[in-house]
């Protein structure tokens, strides 16, 4: 429980500071072109707070935090005193319509770029691009990636982290091949790897690939004792070292954990060694349902893991000019992966099943939020981008829809039709709440 109010507040805080920068976009070119706006809202449903500025404004934040908007004068939908007309929306000219409503995804682009300059300037860790395992009969090892190989390049993107890999491979999703550079031994390998038939896995490119990351070896030692848990009830201890289960010696973690999975609600003896001494406990694991539907023994217990090589793990941090150069570049990078990622969802590139909802972005701010401002700030950054892309998706209901009839209406000379716009609007909608739906099932796969 106190994890999902966690990732409910999280979720909460990013989708609230998201939506106001967005929605703040609209409202501020607006009123720069001498638009009145009647209400600035964040949030639907019943109000829980509300607020008039000196202009007439509504401020009002809604007690369902799943967006917002800027209601303007319109004469379409108001009645407008003759000495307002002026001030109307629909009566300002298309290029000053266009502008207030692309200033909302574009609000969202600079504030990306501000937090990612706060980012860069702050610094944090980056993980060099190692290959710990390559499955057997995968893409990757037909390819001829071994491990222990670092991936040096990505059809010539330079990948000197984890990070700049995967948003590398990304970009080659959907073609037949594409050239890796790696070292091994000392020595630059050149790759080609036949790509054909590949996506995405549970959201993972590396995963479709067949390429796990080197991490750290767990060890027998245990790190974390879950509360309540089975392995506290049974007296397991923090540094206490497994040595075997049911007469079985245990030679690694990956052992240990095969042996608890095939337990569940089974009594099995366990040897440990806790300062010197051998202690033999009786513990029961819990019987807990996996995502694929089945069942499996639950310890409740985390391992040491051995220390990371020399260089592996390394410190990035920026000045002020560096910092600004690397944020704005970084935005047009997840800018343009954003709506490449869109289109091979429409050519089939990569499957609906990996769509996300308000579930997994909720999941994903607490995870965020957890492990630090900078990861949070990072969260905030790309789904900012999310949300600035999304809404300029030619979809009538959505910010482009918007632009794709005030463009229509700028090179036509007058604008589109009433009922055309309607019709727009019932189809977008339609589309709208039938991506929602694919994501918000496959969030509930997910859990």
């Amino acid at each position: 429980m106190t994890g999902f109010i966690w990732n409910l507040f999280s979720f909460i805080l990013a989708l609230g500071i998201l939506v106001f920068i967005h929605e703040y976009g609209h409202y501020w070119v607006a009123k720069k072109n001498g638009i009145k706006v009647l209400k600035f809202a964040v949030g639907f449903g019943k109000p829980i707070y509300t607020w008039r500025n000196k202009s007439g404004t509504d401020f009002v934040v809604g007690i369902i935090p799943l967006g917002g908007y800027v209601r303007m004068l319109d004469e379409r939908i108001d009645e407008v005193l003759p000495q307002d007309k002026l001030t109307a929306f629909n009566n300002k000219t298309v290029l000053e319509r266009i502008a207030v409503i692309a200033a909302g995804p574009m609000a969202n682009f600079i504030f990306a770029i501000v937090v990612l300059f706060a980012v860069f300037m702050m610094g944090g860790k980056a993980v060099k691009p190692v290959v710990g395992k390559v499955d057997e009969s995968s893409i990757a090892a037909n390819s001829g990636v071994m491990a222990n190989d670092v991936i040096l390049s990505i059809d010539g993107q330079e990948t000197s982290s984890w990070e700049s890999a995967n948003f590398a491979l990304i970009e080659q999703v959907g073609k037949e091949s594409f050239d890796l550079i790696v070292e091994r031994n000392n020595d630059q390998t050149n790759l080609l790897v036949k790509a054909n038939g590949w996506g995405i896995e549970d959201g993972q490119v590396l995963k479709g690939l067949g390429i796990q990351p080197y991490r750290p070896t767990p060890l027998l030692t245990l790190a974390l004792i879950a509360e309540g848990s089975p392995a506290q009830v049974g007296g397991l201890l923090v540094h206490d070292k497994l040595l075997s289960i049911n007469g079985i010696a245990l030679s690694g973690w990956q052992e240990a954990t095969e042996i608890i999975a095939s337990n569940a609600e089974k009594a099995m003896t366990v040897i440990i060694d806790r300062n010197g001494q051998n202690l033999t406990l009786s513990i029961t694991p819990e019987n807990r349902p996996t995502k694929d539907g089945f069942s499996q023994g639950y310890l409740g217990v985390a391992p040491d893991v051995e220390n990371w090589p020399k260089g592996y793990v390394f410190d990035v941090q920026y000045g002020i000019f560096p910092a600004l150069k690397k944020s704005v570049e970084q935005t047009w990078l997840f800018i343009s992966l954003t709506f490449q990622m869109v289109g091979k969802l429409v050519t089939g590139d990569i499957g609906l099943n990996n769509l996300s909802g308000p579930i997994s972005i909720a999941q994903g701010a607490g995870q965020s939020a957890e492990s630090g401002l900078v990861n949070f700030l990072k969260f905030l950054a790309l789904i900012s981008i999310n949300l600035g892309v999304v809404n300029l998706l030619p979809l009538p209901v959505l910010d482009g829809g918007h632009l794709m009839y005030f463009i229509i209406e700028l090179i036509r000379g007058k604008p589109v039709s009433e009922r055309v716009q309607e019709m727009g609007f019932k189809i977008g909608a339609f589309i709208l709440m039938m991506i929602m739906g694919i994501a918000i099932i496959n969030d509930f796969g997910r859990l």
